[in-house]
């Protein structure tokens, strides 16, 4: 049965982050919430974690994970971003926002789209995963915790941990956690591409 830490969604117990940072280094499979669903975490290096999630998410390769930032100079680390690019991600980020990019060779390549060798990145607006990216120094891979044949995310913590005692190491309850996903745009041909509207506005975006 997976742990379950009870967080203070706005004042973080720095002892409760540190202890989900120190499973997450040991390879651990956490269920977080976010500033929209809960979603699936792993240290972006482990491949035993990315087909963790493959499996429970019932994706294949092609599927577009999404490495979690602290903020904008991580995603320039990890993606390629023009002047333009960059000018569109300050002023959506952080926020309800996933953005495909070119992904930069400190990424393995398993976790790049096969073909396009493309991300999603995100810099999420929630104390809780700030902590624990800040705590961390890394960002974290990451995808909706979103069950087969399913439309929408659970959002109760000891549901997912009942539902999925046998494949997690820790789920984070925070209080409520919505169900809209993130918006989804696609910055790789230039002008944005929107992919999935989800809880971010797309005014910002120009569209």
């Amino acid at each position: 049965m997976p742990q379950l830490f009870e967080i203070h969604p706005e004042q973080p117990q720095a002892r409760l982050i540190r202890q989900a940072a120190e499973i997450l280094r040991k390879g651990g499979l956490i269920a977080v919430p976010t500033d929209c669903a809960y979603s699936l975490v792993g240290l972006t290096g482990d491949a035993a974690v990315l087909d963790r999630i493959r499996k429970i998410r019932g994706v294949d390769e092609r599927h577009h994970f999404t490495l979690m930032c602290r903020d904008l100079s991580e995603i320039a680390t990890y993606a390629r971003v023009d002047n333009a690019q960059y000018r569109l991600l300050k002023a959506t980020t952080p926020g309800a926002y996933t953005f495909i990019l070119e992904g930069t060779k400190e990424l393995p390549r398993r976790v790049l789209h096969p073909k396009r060798k493309t991300i999603g990145l995100r810099v999420p607006d929630h104390p809780v995963l700030s902590a624990l990216l800040a705590e961390l120094g890394e960002p974290l891979l990451s995808s909706t915790l979103l069950l087969p044949d399913e439309e929408l995310p659970p959002t109760d913590a000891e549901e997912i941990r009942d539902r999925l005692k046998k494949v997690l190491d820790l789920v984070i309850d925070a209080g409520s956690c919505g169900l809209e996903a993130t918006t989804v745009v696609d910055l790789t041909s230039g002008a944005p591409e929107l992919i999935r509207e989800g809880k971010g506005a797309l005014g910002p975006l120009g569209l």
